[in-house]
């Protein structure tokens, strides 16, 4: 299963499971959508793979 971290590894924001704003490498690491576009410009710093959006968990509402 695809794990979904919940910070930005470069700016520290919070990208929750339901989060548009996050994209991932192959190797899962996390970034927002402004560090991507801005500092990284869609490739890792880890591994130097194409940053893609995200995948999407819906968060179950409360009852």
């Amino acid at each position: 299963m695809l794990e979904l971290r919940s910070n930005c590894e470069c700016c520290k924001r919070d990208l929750p499971a339901d989060s548009q704003d996050a994209f991932i490498c192959s190797y899962e690491c996390t970034f927002c959508r402004d560090c991507v576009s801005h500092t990284l410009r869609g490739s890792c710093p880890n591994c130097s793979g194409e940053l893609l959006q995200r995948p999407r968990r819906m968060i179950a509402e409360a009852k």
